[in-house]
């Protein structure tokens, strides 16, 4: 392969002798076949998403709260009361995050790589994140904990913007696929997240269906490239495999099937370049696989995270607290992150903790009260926590040098 601009000589020398395949994206861009995954809340930022990028990789931020990560913006919203006011000024101080956050990693990248915005459909502020991002200049957008039905008519007027929905089977991929024909787009890729092995939000309708075999890539990734090919649309739309993906053998397989990348996210959240706390990194780091449980999230999806004290007594006191669940008059933070919230709608069977709290915590590091999405498997570094760099080279590797103690 020819060195591409946008990825750094170093990589691309690695990823010659890698035995693996580019990701070639729509425009001619052609990028390390590795993504990084959108984590929230502040896990995923400029610092991170920068250097994935000017590896000549696909680096991601996360929508979520951003604000978090600007202590002026922070500050702005203190003291206020629960009412309409206050959620007017938290949302601009998070779409306000958001366009430093872009900035900033766009002059981390170098101008290598791509930059994608992660943005959650189940959020309330959905539509103004992805408004925002397009109006800055993103490279790509990935939408997932819902169906982006809309997402084409919202960048309408960016056709140049890379449009990435996140499911987890073949009869997600179709639905998307031919609602968004009708409006003359098709995907530029899809990310098909496995609900049994990534982290934070599953894409299953409940825990109990996190191990269907609909789900597998063995199945799943067959099942979508039939369909492209009978559909006419074969090599068109570029398949990104995500969740438990952790070694250069994974990703050799994966590709094997027919995917064109692999999307990681634990294993980036712990670099030296995560935008989270130190003891964030070390708690998903020295995670065992005993260690991770599975839940129903206040946005009514299934969740994985590490059993930390503040998870291990929720989810104790959960079925008493659904039992009682009601509607609330408004949202205590004054934010109303969710277009749907188990807490706020009283909605039984959904989870009944303030999301927000919980991952603003552990971005702080606060074990006591952080929630901790991980995903599974044992990360490629072990408890190590290792640069963006040092974690692309071990992925690129067939045969990588044995970490130390």
């Amino acid at each position: 392969m020819s060195q591409n601009a946008r990825i750094d000589p170093q990589m691309n020398d690695w990823l010659d002798r890698s035995g693996l395949s580019p990701l070639r994206l729509r425009g001619g861009r052609s990028l390390l076949p590795i993504v990084q995954g959108g984590m929230g809340v502040g896990v995923s930022a400029q610092s991170l998403a920068g250097a994935v990028a000017a590896s000549g990789a696909m680096g991601t931020l996360s929508s979520v709260d951003l604000r978090r990560l600007h202590p002026d913006l922070m500050a702005r919203c203190e003291g206020l009361h629960a009412g309409e006011e206050a959620k007017r000024v938290i949302e601009a101080a998070n779409q306000q995050a958001l366009v430093r956050e872009i900035a900033g990693a766009r002059e981390r990248s170098q101008g290598r790589g791509l930059l994608a915005l992660n943005v959650m459909r189940a959020l309330s502020d959905y539509a103004a994140s992805v408004k925002t991002a397009l109006r800055e200049g993103i490279d790509a957008l990935v939408v997932g904990a819902g169906l982006p039905l809309d997402l084409p008519e919202l960048a309408q007027d960016h056709p140049d913007t890379l449009l990435i929905p996140i499911l987890s089977d073949a009869r997600g991929v179709q639905l998307i696929v031919r609602k968004w024909e009708r409006k003359q787009r098709l995907p530029d890729a899809i990310v098909i997240e496995h609900p049994r092995l990534a982290g934070g939000h599953l894409g299953a309708a409940k825990v109990a269906d996190l191990n269907d075999p609909r789900f597998d890539f063995e199945r799943v990734i067959p099942e979508c490239l039939e369909f492209f090919e009978k559909a006419g649309i074969a090599g068109r739309i570029p398949l990104i495999a995500a969740g438990g993906i952790r070694s250069h053998a994974q990703i050799r397989h994966l590709q094997g099937l027919g995917a064109a990348a692999v999307q990681l996210g634990t294993p980036f959240a712990v670099t030296e370049e995560g935008d989270a706390h130190p003891e964030f990194k070390r708690v998903l780091a020295e995670a065992e696989e005993a260690q991770l449980v599975e839940f129903t999230s206040v946005a009514g999806l299934p969740a994985r995270a590490v059993a930390t004290p503040w998870l291990r007594n929720y989810l104790k006191a959960e079925p008493r607290l659904q039992a009682v669940a009601q509607v609330k008059a408004r949202c205590t933070k004054a934010f109303d992150c969710l277009a749907q919230c188990g807490l706020r709608d009283g909605l039984k069977g959904w989870g009944q903790f303030c999301i927000d709290n919980q991952l603003g915590a552990a971005l702080r590091g606060d074990l006591s009260k952080g929630l901790f999405f991980r995903g599974a498997g044992a990360l490629p570094f072990g408890p190590e926590i290792r640069t963006v760099r040092e974690l692309l080279q071990r992925l690129l590797e067939t045969e990588p040098a044995p970490a130390t103690a």
